[in-house]
């Protein structure tokens, strides 16, 4: 296979390969190197490269495979994490000055199960200052591999950016207020976001912990349901994981859509979304319906006043988290994370409880909307990934911040139910679409399952960015 298509190969097509002995991940984890050397300069995705250690698992992943202990999918397959998740002996730097030169002693949970399903790792991603909506003038910040122009939605960019370009063939995100399914949505990449506590948070650095979900972004829907499998369960470490087991969603993945209940709300779906983003996720909508799926009218609430609870919730978590060094190391912060943190020290235990009580509304109206249905379909974001200027990364202040933005995302932090992103077509100037199907706590297994049909029928097949 020619190295750029070896680069953009899936999960699903390497797995057996490596299994077998015809593919080796100390070639397979090289050329993924080489191709980080040659093009992540301009892209600017990894915040770290960890490619001695990443050659090392390579080799052992390579001498195990063929002694016949071979540990699953994942096994001899190179990824990368976002920057907030610990690494043991190497830099965990949230995209903040102030953690520079933090170097954790431990793996976090979801990193050390990686590597226990034999997954090599290539290295560290970029992000927004602290998982928010700036970045910190001290760090890279990752481009759009379809327009170096465009936004590649936040916070979890370095993770989209790197995967859509073939820098890794799978990455891990976290997503507060959207930050797996806009960089997903802004990359045309696959990104779950699960159910809050399926997947644990331990050594995994916060914004908001009663909102923080990490999940799998990758370029298909079966890479996404892999990497879930091997980061998902019950973890000692984080008493809020669920107990439950989690589900294999692999087991289920090829089950189709008959005799799934999908939600749409055309209103809530259509209205201010701009054409191309609304008439692909109605086309994705008639697919589904076409693939045997039943599509059940549904009306959503009004979940626009809803958005200011969501400020009033993370600001304050957000100054929790970062206590060790705010505000005692307040202008090692840069000028929009540490207005972002000013404002949430602002907010009192009145105005957090009230946000609290908000938050709980909202939950009884989406059960009451996801009542009768499995799954809800509609877009992850109401645009295309805007222009971007150096100002507006860096500069623009939280007062400018609009979360209404985030009304097809957010919602669905607060109520932690999960959802799918993934690629629904290609507009007219050359950037991908994408449609997000939101289901009911508990339910990635559904989820998975309509992603995968939909992914198969459209058989989308864009060329790679880069």
């Amino acid at each position: 296979m020619p190295t750029k298509d070896l680069a953009f190969a899936t999960i699903e097509a390497l797995a057996p390969r490596i299994e077998s002995g015809e593919l080796s991940p100390v070639d397979l984890t090289q050329a993924q190197l080489d191709r980080i050397d040659r093009l992540d300069g301009g892209l600017k995705s990894y915040a770290t490269v960890m490619a001695e250690s990443a050659r090392a698992e390579a080799e052992q992943a390579a001498a195990e495979i063929a002694d016949g202990r071979y540990r699953g999918p994942l096994h001899g397959i190179p990824l990368a994490v976002k920057d907030l998740c610990y690494t043991d002996g190497v830099r965990t730097m949230g995209a903040t000055a102030a953690l520079k030169d933090f170097v954790p002693n431990f793996d976090s949970t979801v990193v050390a199960r990686l590597r226990g399903a034999g997954a090599i790792l290539l290295g560290k991603l970029n992000l927004t200052e602290g998982a928010m909506a700036g970045y910190n003038r001290a760090f890279a910040v990752p481009v759009n591999p379809w327009d170096a122009e465009r936004w590649t939605g936040v916070s979890s960019s370095g993770s989209g950016v790197a995967t859509s370009a073939g820098l890794c063939y799978a990455s891990l995100g976290s997503d507060t207020g959207g930050s797996i399914r806009s960089p997903s949505a802004s990359c045309g990449i696959v990104g779950i976001k699960p159910t809050w506590g399926r997947v644990s948070r331990y050594g995994v650095l916060a914004l908001a912990e009663s909102l923080d979900h990490v999940g799998p972004m990758t370029r298909s829907v079966w890479d996404a349901a892999a990497v879930f499998e091997a980061i998902a369960g019950d973890d000692a470490n984080d008493p809020t994981t669920l107990p439950e087991p989690a589900p294999s969603l692999l087991a289920e993945i090829d089950s189709g859509v008959s005799g799934l209940r999908i939600g749409w709300d055309e209103r809530y779906a259509t209205s201010d979304v701009i054409p191309p983003v609304a008439e692909a996720v109605a086309k994705s909508v008639e697919l589904l319906a076409e693939l045997g799926a039943e599509i059940v009218p549904v009306e959503m609430p009004d979940m626009r006043p809803y958005m200011a609870a969501w400020l009033a919730l993370c600001g304050p978590e957000a100054v929790a988290a970062h206590a060790a060094t705010y505000p005692s190391r307040r202008d090692e912060y840069g000028n929009w994370f540490k207005a972002w943190l000013d404002r949430g020290a602002s907010v009192t235990g009145a105005q957090y409880a009230e946000a609290s009580n908000q938050r709980a509304e909202l939950t009884g109206l989406l059960a009451r909307a996801f009542e009768g249905i499995d799954m809800l379909a509609c877009p992850a974001m109401a645009t295309l990934p805007p222009r971007i200027t150096e100002d507006g990364l860096y500069d623009d202040e939280p007062q400018d911040f609009d979360p209404e933005r985030m009304r097809f995302t957010a919602p669905y932090d607060m109520n932690r139910a999960p959802s799918i992103t993934l690629p629904n077509g290609m507009s007219e100037i050359g950037l991908p679409t994408a449609l997000q199907l939101v289901g009911k706590p508990l339910g990635e297994t559904v989820l998975c399952r309509a992603a995968y049909a939909f992914e198969r029928a459209l058989a989308f097949s864009e060329h790679p960015p880069v």
